[in-house]
């Protein structure tokens, strides 16, 4: 790899000395995962007026997840598996500047869970860094692509691959795994951004010391957690393979030192299988930066029957809550609840549905003198393991999706509204008896994807009170908003759709404000820059995903992707696979 030109070399070498020195450049524009930008240019007055002002094509088809980043006068761009990157010069509306084509082995797309998606890069300090789907860690030389430092962070052969970003802070690279539905038994790593080096490593189950917890001073719900926490909610040795993955979003919060995560679900997906909660499945984790180890942890749905990983983002905002001012932490969680916890402590301040459709439980017990504090009230009826082994438990609402999968949420300090593409989706569930085999699917489930009865809508796109836990206005979509959302200071909020609609809406209200078809669903995060002084807009299309998995890989029997297939089988009407990145500006 090289850049193509002397020229262009040059003018690399200045953009990056002054680039060195800017804050990390993140999937997430922020630490704190607000995914709010400043930038208003363009906005609820003029943003009707968009148009396109340049595209680029990715060369791969499948869901193309995350969005670009720019660092100066660069924008890298990211494809799924084979993990292709791309540096396009933005002096020259997109000219490739070099690119970066891993080599990996094609046997990693057979125990990829739910398409081949990435979700992206970040920069820090003189140097992009990636996630390969194979689960190797490289760090990359902006100015030309040359890979400075390569780990690998798990093994494929025993179903371990990766699909998310990465978190630069404070010198260590925060990455974490998949593998849920083969029996991994995951982890969070740090490394060294300089050279790579393993500095710590916490797993989601078994002994305290592999999970980087103290049974005295790591609390829930401000009570320590005890000696062996997660062992005794395990039967035997299930915590072995117990998944508990972290593949979704990382967050961080400077003056606590924390950075803050979900854990995804336990193995396998028939609770009779393993029975007791399942500790620290299904949880978020606030661990400090430098040491790994858990300030605190509190976990959402104990004994998971339904598929409900945590890993959904924490956005960090202050809200006055119960009329006091509060730093706190927000989650969307798949299981259709919206929380907010204080982020210094853990402690659960609401916890509200955010999609009216939820009916596995009625509510979260929210009083802290209760046994239960904490926990969900579950409604029988809807729990797979209050039925026989292959007997079907119907209309479960939300499906294993989630009332919200990966696809980040947004928050506006100007509003002090939240936000969040979510999913309208229940599920027909039948489990099974599954024995584990290294490398193999351990799921034990078979499921049924359809829309709520008396709708055939599957999707919705909401503005929340994140203190009040209340939804403040709607929009229905026809499909599950799989597209990450982008909230501006121009009063703003941007979203993408499954048939491919670049959408902007009044942050005050969601009136629409403006729509554009992209060449193909959008499952990627809207993002907006700055370059030579004015304000761009660019969001990668190309279906695919979880919602989308049927179009991606050409699957066509109904129970295929666990019940996408069927579930999203009219999408094919109205998008078809592409991979394009789109970038608009206002005109002259």
């Amino acid at each position: 790899m090289r850049v193509p030109t002397i020229l262009a070399a040059l003018m690399l070498a200045g953009l990056m000395g002054s680039a060195s020195a800017q804050p990390p450049v993140l999937q997430t524009l922020d630490y704190a995962n607000t995914r709010f930008s400043d930038l208003a240019q363009i906005n609820a007055g003029n943003v009707s007026r968009l148009k396109v002002a340049w595209t680029f094509s990715t060369g791969v088809l499948r869901g193309h997840e995350g969005a670009p980043i720019v660092v100066g006068h660069i924008m890298v761009v990211h494809t799924p598996f084979p993990n292709s990157v791309y540096a396009l010069d933005l002096d020259h509306e997109g000219r490739i500047l070099w690119r970066y084509a891993p080599r990996q082995d094609a046997g990693v797309i057979a125990v990829m869970c739910c398409d081949t998606v990435s979700r992206g890069l970040a920069y820090a300090d003189g140097r992009l860094f990636l996630q390969q789907a194979d689960t190797t860690v490289v760090a990359l030389d902006p100015e030309t692509g040359r890979v400075l430092w390569s780990v690998k962070n798990g093994d494929p052969g025993r179903g371990e691959t990766n699909t998310a970003t990465v978190l630069p802070v404070h010198g260590k690279l925060i990455v974490g795994l998949a593998g849920g539905e083969y029996g991994a038994r995951c982890h969070v790593t740090a490394y060294d951004q300089a050279t790579g080096k393993q500095l710590w490593r916490a797993y989601a189950t078994g002994p305290d010391a592999d999970m980087l917890v103290d049974p005295d001073t790591t609390t829930e719900l401000g009570h320590p957690i005890g000696k062996d926490s997660s062992l005794k909610s395990w039967e035997g040795d299930q915590w072995r393979t117990g998944g508990a993955c972290s593949w979704g979003w990382f967050s961080y919060d400077p003056e606590l030192n924390l950075v803050y995560y979900g854990t995804g679900n336990p193995s396998t997906w028939n609770p009779a299988q393993r029975p007791g909660d399942n500790r620290w499945a299904m949880s978020i984790i606030a661990r400090d930066a430098d040491t790994g180890m858990a300030r605190w942890v509190y976990q959402m749905t104990p004994h998971d029957q339904w598929d409900y990983d945590g890993v959904n983002e924490m956005i960090l905002t202050e809200q006055e809550i119960g009329g006091r001012a509060r730093k706190v932490l927000t989650h969307f969680d798949r299981n259709g609840f919206g929380y907010t916890l204080d982020r210094a402590t853990g402690e659960l301040l609401v916890a509200e549905k955010f999609d009216p459709s939820v009916n596995w439980a009625s509510r979260i017990v929210m009083d802290p003198a209760a046994p239960d504090y904490g926990r969900p009230v579950v409604d029988k009826r809807y729990a797979p393991g209050e039925a026989d082994e292959d007997e079907t438990t119907k209309n479960i609402c939300p499906g294993a999706l989630g009332a919200k999968n990966q696809q980040p949420a947004a928050y506006s300090p100007k509003t002090r509204l939240f936000y969040v593409p979510t999913n309208h989706m229940c599920m027909d569930y039948e489990a099974f008896r599954v024995t584990y085999t290294p490398g193999q699917p351990y799921v034990g489930a078979t499921l049924t994807l359809h829309p709520p009865e008396g709708t055939d809508r599957t999707g919705a796109f909401i503005a929340w009170d994140g203190a009040k836990g209340r939804i403040a206005w709607s929009i229905p979509e026809p499909f599950s908003v799989w597209s990450g959302a982008l909230a501006t200071a121009g009063d703003v909020v941007f979203y993408g759709t499954l048939e491919g609609y670049l959408k902007a809406v009044d942050a005050r209200d969601g009136h629409e404000l403006y729509r554009f078809k992209t060449p193909s669903g959008i499952v990627g995060n809207v993002t907006t820059y700055l370059h030579d002084g004015k304000q761009y807009v660019a969001v990668l299309s190309g279906v695919g995903g979880w919602a989308g998995i049927g179009l991606a890989a050409g699957l066509t029997d109904p129970a295929d992707g666990s019940g996408a297939v069927g579930g999203y089988a009219a999408l094919s009407q109205y998008t078809a696979p592409g991979g394009q990145l789109t970038v608009f500006e206002l005109p002259q």
